[in-house]
């Protein structure tokens, strides 16, 4: 090992680690005294490298101290410069140090008894949790679950210790054990801040059974409270952002209380509590076999209708996103009344580009994946127009989700245009039927491409309209010119 050099801090009274027997009374915790010698040892031992590079900066800063350039070496003469170093820089030095542990020490100190204080406080909170009821009994919990929710607000390390302590399982407890109102809608509040951010409360939450218990208590109110309501929704939108717990909540029931919620929120629910739901919906279909329990509550329909209010349709938009990435949720979104027609419409929303890229992958995997009739029906439902659209002027991922309906659509037509051959038969009577299929394909290609040609003037009127360009920069060329390049 390197030797130390001492610096010549004499000045300083610093104060040897304590012995063997001292530190066997004290426990693990170290005094002020021990971190000073700590830090001391370290620094004239070489161990702060940043120590010493403000020594050198001193150095070129005032040469009365040092006499030569400073080198990085174990031997204090060299390091130094000589043996006559001055005595008041030392004590200048010595000064800067003693402040420096001195700070550090009182620091130290603070943060543990602080710390001390706190997992106090949080150990009383948690005793009061388990208090059997009594007289009394009832409103100390109520006042340590509402303690239990102001202290894991925001403090990351509160809701650590909480359940360590083991307050999750007598709020889980509180949901259905007390009749008091007041002690369940702290209780609920109490463990939805428990799990921000908390995987761990999350799942230990609802291992605990608190999902069947929330479910429980909506059913036993009788009419339900808004307040118990909004509070269990928004304790489901919590747990539900945890993989593990999806299927869990998804099968046991709460969809259909949050579907119930989400149509009724105009007659007894908050706006808060509507984009909770939905929030919740769309953490739980993420999982696709909750799509099923989707499915069983009519929900589609009703979220097809809603589109249209912008506070929510992305939101919508998302959860059918999930819906039609399975074979049954694309069956059901088929079935609904209009349902291409509002998704259609939807891509004219020039103003929200998240929902026309939503939209637009919706309708894309029923194009290309979905049953014939669901192509039919967007062409119905003049598709070819607002796909046209996005091509020239919608985003980049836009353009490519709709230029792959297009070629989807584009297929589909061909393969109706083509008739095989009948064989066995005379040659003049096979010229003939390919003659008339030449021409009833020929009179298919003139619709057709007058078809996107209309559809192309409109949109570029459109376009012209929105850039406040002369109605005459629609020219007949420019119109042919996409319309040979987008025809077939």
């Amino acid at each position: 090992m390197a030797k130390c050099h001492r610096n010549n801090v004499d000045s300083l009274i610093l104060h040897r680690i304590p012995s063997a027997s001292s530190s066997s009374t004290s426990g693990n915790s170290f005094s002020g005294s021990t971190l000073r010698w700590m830090i001391f040892d370290a620094i004239s031992c070489g161990g702060s490298s940043r120590y010493r590079r403000e020594l050198r900066e001193d150095d070129d800063e005032d040469k009365t101290y040092f006499t030569k350039p400073h080198v990085a070496t174990s031997d204090s003469k060299s390091e130094i410069g000589g043996d006559d170093l001055a005595s008041e820089g030392v004590l200048t030095k010595s000064e800067k140090l003693s402040d420096l542990l001195n700070l550090a020490a009182t620091e130290t100190g603070d943060e543990t008894k602080n710390r001390e204080e706190t997992v106090e406080i949080l150990k009383r909170v948690v005793r009061d949790l388990v208090v059997e009821c009594g007289d009394d009994g009832g409103e100390k919990k109520i006042a340590a679950a509402t303690e239990v929710r102001l202290l894991a607000k925001d403090d990351t390390e509160a809701r650590v210790t909480l359940a360590m302590l083991g307050a999750i399982p007598p709020l889980v407890s509180m949901i259905d054990d007390s009749p008091i109102e007041d002690a369940q809608i702290s209780s609920l509040y109490a463990l939805l801040n428990l799990g921000i951010g908390n995987d761990a409360n999350k799942a230990a939450i609802v291992k605990e059974g608190a999902v069947h218990k929330m479910l429980k208590l909506i059913e036993s109110s009788k009419p339900p409270n808004q307040s118990i309501s909004e509070a269990i929704v928004a304790n489901f939108l919590g747990l539900s952002a945890l993989d593990s717990n999806k299927p869990i909540i998804g099968s046991s029931g709460a969809i259909i209380f949050l579907a119930k919620t989400l149509k009724s929120f105009e007659e007894t629910n908050s706006s808060q509590a509507r984009e909770d739901a939905l929030r919740a919906l769309y953490n739980l279909s993420i999982h696709h076999q909750n799509v099923s329990f989707i499915l069983e509550t009519d929900l589609i329909q009703f979220l097809l209708n809603t589109l249209g209010d912008m506070e929510v349709s992305e939101r919508i938009l998302s959860i059918l996103t999930n819906v039609v990435s399975v074979p049954e949720g694309r069956k059901a979104v088929g079935a609904a009344v209009e349902a291409f027609a509002i998704l259609v419409d939807v891509l004219s929303w020039n103003d929200s580009t998240k929902c026309q890229e939503k939209a637009i992958y919706i309708l894309m995997l029923m194009a290309h994946k979905g049953h014939g009739g669901d192509r039919r029906a967007m062409i119905e439902a003049r598709i070819e127009s607002s796909l046209l659209e996005l091509t020239l002027v919608g985003s980049a991922l836009a353009q490519k989700r709709a230029s792959r309906i297009l070629e989807c659509l584009r297929v589909v037509d061909k393969g109706k245009q083509v008739s095989a051959p009948i064989y066995g038969t005379s040659s003049s009577s096979s010229m003939g039927r390919e003659r008339g299929g030449e021409i009833r394909m020929s009179d298919e290609r003139k619709a057709v491409k007058l078809l996107v040609q209309q559809s192309l003037q409109s949109n570029m009127k459109r376009i012209v309209m929105r850039a406040n360009l002369q109605q005459d920069y629609v020219t007949t060329t420019t119109s042919e010119h996409f319309t040979k390049s987008l025809t077939f």
